[in-house]
Formats: C-alpha cells, structure tokens, sequence
C-alpha cells in the first residue's frame, strides 16, 4: 500500500527536524563568529580609522575574491557524487570522488596565491592601496591557501559533524580577536591586523582539515587511498557539475567581495570602509538563518539518491518560511536599531553607514526567504541552471553598479544589490519550476513512495 498525503508529510518532519538540529549545531558557533568578527573589526577600526580600514578591508576583499574564483566547490562534488558510496559501503568509488576533490582544491590553491601576489604589487593604484602598502598585501595572498577548504566541509558535512563546524567557525575569529588585541596594544600598523586575519584563517583551516582527516580515518576510508588512478571514473557528468558549481560560486562573490572592490576603485577607500562595515553588520544579522543551507544540503543529497523528489519540494518549502519570517525580525532591527547599532560598535564615524546597511539587510532576507532554491537545483543536478541565473544578474549588477554609486552613492549600491537579490530569486524560482514540470510523472501502478511524493 502507497503511503497516504498524511504520512507522506509526517516523514518529512524527522528531516526537517534534523535540518533544524544541525542548524542549531552551527548557530552557536556562528554565533560567537559573528559577535567576535565585530569585535575584531570594531578593534582594527578604531585603531587605523575610516581610511586605513578601507585599505585593510579592501585587501582581506580581494583575497577572498580570489579564494572563491578559483575554489572549486568541491564539497558539493562530495556530497553529489560521494553520498550514495558513502552510505553503501563502497569504499573504492568514494576513494576516487575524494581523490578528485582533493586535487582541485590543490590546484585552486597555486593558481589563487600567484593571482594574489601579481595582482597585489601590479595593479595596488588600481586595488585601493598604495605602492607602499602593496608588500603587505601582496603577503596576505598567500592566506588564499587557506581558505580553500573545500573537502574537508564536504566531508564532515556528509559525516553529519556539524559541531566541528560549529567549533571552527568560533575559533577563526576568536584568534583573530586576540591577535586584534595584540596588534593594538602594540600599536602595530595595517600590516600587523592583516597578519591577525591571516593567523586565524591558518589556525581555523587546521582545526577544520585534521578534523576531517581523523573522521577519515576513524571510518576507515583512508585504508588503500592512493593519489594516482582514474578521477571521474563511474561519475558521469561530474566535470560539467564541477565547473558550473564553481562558477555559480564565483559569480555569487559579485554580490560580496566583488562589489566591496568596485566601490573602493571608484569612491576611495572610506566608502568601502562604510560598504563594508555594513556588510559585515548585515552578514551577522542574516547568518543564522543562512545556516540552514549547508544543514539542508546533506539532506537533499540523501533525498535524492531515495528518489523523493516530492519531499524535497516540502522540506525547501518549509525550510524558505522558517527562515524568511527570521529575516523579517532581523530586518526591522536593522532598520530601527541600525544606527546606534554602529556608532556603539564602530564608533560615532560610522554610524552614517547604517542607511546603506539596512538596504544590505533587506537584500539578505530576500536570499534568506528563497535560500533552498539554488540548493534544491544543485541536488537535483542541475547546477547550470543557477550558473545561468547567477551570471545573468551578476553581470547586470556589476554594469549598473558605477551608475548607481556615481549618482547615488552607497544608497545607490544598496538599492541595486535589493533588486539583484530579487532577480536572482525569481530566476532561480522559475528554472526550479520549470524542473518539476518536466520531470517525467511515474506510471500510475508504482507505489506512492516511488512516485516522487516521498
């Protein structure tokens, strides 16, 4: 006998409820991540001012631009392709999608350091820095190696250990508050916060990798590995999902570090300061909602391997309402609490960014309202979609965005990073229905759990 509607939905509420659960795993440690990225930023500000804080801002932008272009999202390689192998005790094959993973995350290392270093002393006038500050930087690249940490992610997220990520995420800005401090008290120069992010960015990177390294082993999935041997054997289209997965990676940073850059190349490094400051204010607001996305992917992951599409569809649903109505509540504290928010944090010279973080905000909520989309498509093998969409959008926003600043300031930014946000949400929307419309409808005598519904 097929299971009835009541049923159907009654299983979907143990998933959504370990979704939730490892969600809330993550929120601690994001949690003290974000009230401790403050901290540090609030520290590096009042000690290099709005200018050398645009400078400093505009460094750490770059390098992240650079970690996430050539970062393959090889976690998502993991749990596409590694799950089904994981599950079914099929240790060669899962062998072969780590091997993979673990070589483009190599190669995304050496290529994103060298375009760190050229880029940071060739184009310094053209970046926002100085000649003179151009060594520093151009020093700082070489924390790109450690922040692609692709593998170990996927791996302790198909693991289902969220609390090592939880733990990691506490501790990159707990060491990069402390080294803050010390970089304060010994009145220490751009170059000394610079060299507190990048010691943080090593110490988290450790944690994160020795942990899924001893995950590893303790599973015995390590026994027999050997680096050489076929990479997309028995994984057809892995090299298509690779690219577009990086690519629609890449074209999200448009929307990030991309933009922090443009506002820094055309209205100096103060603007960015502000740009910036109020990112990071409205990253931290959304954040906890956010973190229902890599708890939702293991689960899609799974889901899809099983065939039930149709509470795939229910668990994004539902999972689109519960953070949407968060970001709501987040949004009007941003807009009514906003300024004192800043001037207590950053100090009375910031307080004058809030405008600019509240449309931030705003764009955040929409993502957070339609975050399962792009993971639903991802999941269901179709990442180009959400390249096609991403790249769309993104390229409309980076051409619109000098307009925008140069007659509207950050104002301008902020309004057209609310409209690239909703763009982006409705093309995903109708790719994703467009999906479900076409997929075949399974003949009328298989069973109900075998027809898409659970």
């Amino acid at each position: 006998m097929g299971e009835t509607r009541a049923e159907e939905i009654a299983g979907v509420r143990p998933i959504l409820r370990r979704v939730l659960g490892n969600a809330g795993k993550l929120l601690g440690g994001r949690t003290v991540n974000a009230v401790l990225s403050l901290i540090a930023i609030a520290i590096a500000a009042r000690a290099l001012g709005v200018a050398e804080l645009g400078v400093f801002v505009l460094i750490q932008a770059f390098a992240q631009f650079l970690g996430e272009v050539v970062k393959f999202q090889s976690w998502q390689t993991i749990l596409h392709y590694g799950t089904a192998p994981f599950v079914e005790g099929r240790v060669s094959q899962f062998q072969r999608v780590l091997r993979l993973t673990l070589l483009l995350d190599i190669a995304s290392t050496v290529l994103g350091i060298a375009l760190g270093v050229a880029g940071s002393l060739l184009l310094a006038d053209h970046l926002g820095w100085t000649r003179a500050e151009a060594p520093g930087a151009a020093l700082y690249m070489f924390s790109i190696a450690f922040m692609v940490s692709a593998t170990p992610l996927g791996l302790l997220r198909l693991f289902d250990r969220f609390d090592v990520m939880a733990r990691q995420a506490a501790l990159i800005a707990f060491i990069r508050v402390i080294g803050s401090v010390i970089a304060l008290l010994l009145d220490a120069p751009l170059e000394g916060f610079l060299l507190a992010w990048a010691i943080g960015t090593v110490g988290s990177w450790l944690y994160l990798a020795g942990s899924a390294y001893g995950e590893l082993r303790r599973r015995g999935l390590l026994a027999g590995f050997s680096w050489q041997g076929p990479l997309a054997k028995d994984m057809p289209g892995v090299w298509h999902f690779a690219w577009n997965t990086n690519l629609a990676s890449t074209l999200d940073v448009a929307f990030t570090h991309l933009a922090t850059l443009m506002v820094g190349g055309m209205v100096g490094p103060a603007q960015a300061a502000y740009w910036r400051v109020g990112r990071q204010v409205a990253d931290a607001i959304a954040k906890p909602a956010k973190l229902l996305i890599p708890a939702m992917y293991p689960e899609l992951a799974r889901l899809y391997a099983e065939g039930r599409h149709g509470a795939m569809w229910r668990l994004a649903r539902n999972i689109g309402l519960v953070g949407g109505g968060f970001g709501l509540l987040l949004l009007a504290i941003s807009a009514f609490a906003g300024p004192s928010l800043l001037a207590g944090i950053m100090g009375e010279g910031f307080a004058q960014a809030s405008v600019v973080m509240t449309w931030q905000v705003a764009a955040a909520v929409i993502g957070i309202f339609t975050l399962p989309l792009e993971p639903m498509l991802i999941s269901l093998g179709k990442p180009g979609y959400a390249v096609r969409v991403r790249l769309v959008v993104s390229l409309g926003f980076l051409a619109i965005l000098p307009f925008l600043v140069t007659h509207f300031g950050l104002i301008g930014a902020g309004s057209g990073l609310v409209a690239a946000a909703a763009a982006l949400a409705l093309g995903m929307l109708m790719f994703l229905l467009r999906e479900n419309k076409n997929r075949p409808a399974p003949p009328n005598n298989m069973p109900d759990t075998l027809k898409g519904h659970d």
